[in-house]
């Protein structure tokens, strides 16, 4: 165990500290830790080496292409907006990019932050930096071995109501759903027919 020295974490002390597992992405670390009520107790943490990065790409006729793979972790099908991860220290806007392209062949002229969350922060110090990307040029994707992708386009007013019905159940692409749309409705986005999409359509 390391960590002879006690050392705060916030109303954490935690007396001791070993690696118990590790691989090209995540590092699992075990922490003996004395708890904020003054009892003994274990923590474990999950490091990941990536961060997460999405992208939702809009075409200028309002749809957006979404990926579909198997997701081993829950032996299930997911839609998703492309996304993937970026070695830490690299900046995630180029980490995005070659995600979009790797996975859709797209490059795009625009590009926006809209998002940097923590993903799962009671476990992880899993981090994600989310795009909006427009500006669209067609290209041929380049996946990686171990991905087996398929392609859609849907309109982006489909997506947040597969979003809503609980159709998708991909975290980034969630978030970046509902934060486009939100910051669309407020006027927080750059005037462009390609985003005009994001917006609610008016009552009639």
């Amino acid at each position: 165990m390391r960590g002879a020295t006690p050392r705060r974490n916030g109303p954490w002390t935690i007396e001791a500290e070993a690696e118990v597992y590790d691989n090209p992405w995540i590092t699992v670390t075990d922490c003996k830790v004395v708890r904020p009520d003054g009892n003994n107790g274990q923590y474990g943490v999950v490091h990941f080496k990536n961060i997460a990065v999405g992208v939702l790409p809009i075409h200028d006729d309002g749809t957006v292409p979404l990926v579909g793979q198997h997701r081993f972790p829950h032996d299930a099908y997911s839609w998703e907006v492309p996304e993937g991860g970026g070695a830490r220290g690299v900046d995630p806007l180029a980490s995005a990019r070659r995600e979009l392209a790797e996975e859709t062949g797209l490059r795009a002229r625009h590009w926006l932050n809209i998002s940097n969350f923590d993903i799962s922060n009671s476990v992880t110090d899993e981090k994600a930096a989310c795009f909006l990307a427009w500006g669209l040029e067609e290209g041929t994707p380049a996946p990686d071995g171990d991905e087996v992708l398929a392609h859609r386009r849907v309109r982006f007013s489909d997506l947040h109501e597969m979003v809503l019905n609980g159709d998708i159940s991909d975290s980034l692409t969630i978030i970046m759903a509902l934060k486009a749309r939100a910051l669309a409705d407020r006027g927080r986005l750059p005037a462009h027919r390609a985003l005009e999409c994001l917006k609610s359509p008016v009552s009639r």
